[in-house]
C-alpha cells in the first residue's frame, strides 16, 4: 500500500477530517460517488467507536496498487483497545456498506483494514499518487483546529531532531579526552564537558580570577586572564602555558586554548577554552635542559614529543570540530525554527526552511558518527588474534554488494594471508579503502586487493622480510603528488562535498589503525589513472 495521509483519532473535529479526507481521496482516484459515501462512511464508523472507546487511535488512508489496471482505496486503523469487542454494532454496520473490512486484534493492538476497489479505468503512476500526497501535505487547513494541529506536529518533529542533534553533540563533546569549556561575553560558563567538571570536582560557573584562583596556579592568573580579555578584545586566538592544581598541594602544565567561535550573522559571541595535559612534556624539558649525559635520551624524547604535541595537535581538532563544524548545523536549526513562524505561509516555510534543517540534523549526525569512530580507536585492554583477511574481504564485499552491484564493479581478490591484530579494526581499515576505490571513480570501478612478498626497495619494512605487502588498487580518479603530505590527516578533503561524499575522516582512521598494529601504510597515485594503497602489517613471530 501507497501510504498517502496519516490521521491521529482523537476527537470530532479529527473525525471530521477523516470522513473528508476519505471522500476526497476516492474523488481524486475516479470512484463514483455512491462507492465515495458508503467508503468514507464505513471508515467514520470504526473511526467514531476508536475517538470514543479507543487508545492511541491512528488512521493511516492510503492507495493499493493490486495489479497495472487495478486499484484499490485503503483505510487502516490501529488501536490499543479491542474496538470490534466494544463495538460489534459498528463493525456490523461498517460491513454491510464496505466492500471489503478485515479486523484482528494481536499482542494489545487492533487493526482495522477497510478497502474499496476503484473501477474507473487507467494506470495509479508513481506520479500520481505523488501528487495525492502533495495535496494533502500542502492543502490548505480545514479548519484553525487543523492548521493548529499541522503546526504542532511539524514542531514536534523538528524539536526532535534538535534533541537528538544535541545529544550526539554533547556525546562527543564528553568522549573528547581534553578539559572543554565554552564561555560567553560576560565571562559566564555557557557548557564545560564532562573532563573538566570531574577533574575540577566543582561546576565552573564564571572565567573570572575568583573562579579561576581555586584551580589555577597563583602565578599564572595574570597571564591567562591577560590572554582572555585580549582575545576578547581583539577577537583573536590565544594560546599559553598554565598550571591547573591536580591535589591539594601540587599542580600540573596544561597547554590552554582560547579560541572565539563565530556565529551566523558574522559576530562573536562565545569562545571555545580548552586544556590539555603537557605535564610531561614539561618535565623532561626540565630534566635534560642541562644534562650532557642524556643528550642521546633527549633526542628519542624529543622525537617522542613531537609525536605527543602532533597527537595533541589531533584533539585540539577534535575541539575545533566539537564547538564549531558539529554547532554549525544545530545553529541552523535553531535559527530556522525561529524564522519559521515569523510572518511566513506555510508553503514558505515547507519551501525554505524545514529541508534544510532536515539536511543539516542529516550532516551533523553522519559527522559525529565519522569523529566518534576516530577517538574510538584504541588497543588498550585488547588483545591481538590471529585475523583471516581472506574472511575480513568477504565480509566487506557482502556490506558492499548493493554499491557493487549498483556501479557495475569489478572486484579482484587474490589470496591473503593471516595476521595477528583485531578483527573489527582491519575490518574496518580494508572497508574504508575498498569503499574509496568504489567512490572516487567516474567509469567502472576496477578494484584489486593482493599480498606480495616482493621486497619494495623504498620502502625498509619491506626489505627486513619482516612484514606482509598489502594493496589496495584501483582505475579511479586518482590524486596529485601535492597532496601526499596531508591526505592522511583529519578532516582533508580534495573535493567539494557535492562531488564525493564523506568527511575527510576514513584515510585518518585508517593511518591509526595501522598505527595500532605496529605497521605502515602508503599510497601511489596519478590524476586520472587510480591509485594504489600500500598496507605494511607485521609477520607473525
Amino acid at each position: 500500500m501507497k501510504e498517502i495521509i496519516k490521521i491521529n483519532l482523537d476527537n470530532e473535529m479529527d473525525l471530521i477530517m477523516a470522513h473528508k479526507r476519505c471522500i476526497k481521496i476516492a474523488e481524486m482516484c475516479g470512484m463514483p460517488s455512491s462507492f465515495q459515501t458508503r467508503f468514507s462512511t464505513a471508515v467514520s464508523e470504526v473511526a467514531r467507536c476508536s475517538i470514543a472507546k479507543g487508545s492511541n487511535s491512528l488512521l493511516v488512508l492510503g492507495v493499493n496498487i493490486i495489479k497495472a489496471t487495478q486499484k484499490e482505496i485503503v483505510a487502516i486503523i490501529t488501536d490499543a483497545v479491542d474496538l470490534k469487542n466494544c463495538s460489534p454494532e459498528a463493525f456490523n454496520y461498517a460491513s454491510k456498506i464496505a466492500a471489503n473490512i478485515e479486523y484482528s486484534f494481536y499482542n494489545n493492538q487492533s487493526t482495522t483494514r477497510i478497502s474499496q476497489p476503484v473501477l474507473s479505468p487507467g494506470l495509479m503512476s508513481e506520479t500520481k499518487i505523488k501528487g495525492l500526497i502533495d495535496y494533502f501535505k500542502y492543502e490548505p487547513p480545514l479548519s484553525p483546529y487543523d492548521e493548529i494541529r499541522k503546526k504542532n506536529i511539524e514542531l514536534i518533529a523538528l524539536s526532535e531532531k534538535l534533541v537528538e542533534s544535541e545529544n550526539k553533540y554533547r556525546q562527543l563533546a564528553n568522549t573528547i579526552p581534553i578539559l572543554i569549556c565554552v564561555i560567553g561575553e560576560r565571562n559566564n560558563v555557557i557548557l564545560a564537558n564532562e573532563s573538566l567538571e570531574n577533574y575540577l570536582q566543582f561546576p565552573l560557573l564564571n572565567f573570572d580570577r575568583k573562579t579561576l584562583s581555586n584551580f589555577v596556579h597563583p602565578e599564572d592568573i595574570d597571564r591567562i586572564l591577560e590572554g582572555w580579555s585580549r582575545a576578547r578584545s581583539n577577537r583573536s586566538d590565544f594560546l599559553g602555558e598554565i598550571r591547573i592544581k591536580y591535589d591539594n598541594s601540587s599542580y600540573i602544565w596544561h597547554l590552554v586554548s582560547i579560541i572565539p567561535n563565530k556565529s551566523e550573522d558574522g559576530s562573536f559571541n562565545s569562545w571555545l577554552i580548552h586544556f590539555v595535559d603537557i605535564n610531561a612534556q614539561k618535565m623532561v624539558v626540565e630534566t635534560l635542559k642541562d644534562n650532557s649525559e642524556l643528550k642521546i635520551i633527549q633526542r628519542e624524547l624529543e622525537s617522542a614529543n613531537s609525536k605527543l604535541l602532533f597527537k595533541n595537535k589531533e584533539l585540539e581538532q577534535f575541539a575545533y570540530i566539537a564547538s564549531h563544524d558539529l554547532q554549525e548545523p544545530l545553529r541552523k536549526i535553531m535559527i530556522m525554527l525561529s524564522r519559521a513562524g515569523q510572518h511566513l505561509s506555510e508553503d514558505q516555510k515547507k519551501e525554505y526552511y524545514f529541508d534544510r534543517i532536515t539536511l543539516a540534523a542529516g550532516r551533523l549526525s553522519h559527522l559525529i558518527t565519522d569523529v566518534l569512530n576516530y577517538s574510538r580507536v584504541d588497543i588498550k585492554k585488547q588483545q591481538f588474534e590471529e585475523v583471516d583477511l581472506n574472511e575480513v574481504m568477504s565480509e566487506i564485499l557482502g556490506d558492499l554488494s548493493m554499491v557493487i552491484e549498483e556501479k557495475s564493479a569489478v572486484i579482484h581478490v587474490n589470496e591473503l594471508p593471516i595476521v595477528s591484530g583485531l578483527h573489527t579494526q582491519l575490518r574496518q581499515l580494508l572497508y574504508n579503502l575498498v569503499n574509496n576505490a568504489l567512490k572516487f571513480t567516474s567509469a567502472d570501478p576496477i578494484v584489486t586487493i593482493s599480498a606480495t612478498n616482493l621486497p619494495d626497495e623504498k620502502n625498509e619494512l619491506a626489505l627486513s622480510g619482516n612484514y606482509h605487502l598489502i594493496s589496495v588498487s584501483d582505475n579511479g580518479i586518482g590524486m596529485d603528488s601535492q597532496y601526499s603530505g596531508r591526505i592522511f590527516d583529519m578532516f582533508q578533503r580534495l573535493h567539494e562535498r557535492d562531488q564525493y561524499g564523506g568527511n575527510g575522516i576514513g584515510l585518518a582512521l585508517c593511518r591509526r589503525i595501522i598505527e595500532n598494529h605496529n605497521g605502515s601504510i602508503d599510497f601511489t597515485s596519478q590524476p586520472g589513472k587510480g591509485t594504489t594503497f600500500w598496507i605494511y602489517l607485521p609477520k607473525q613471530q
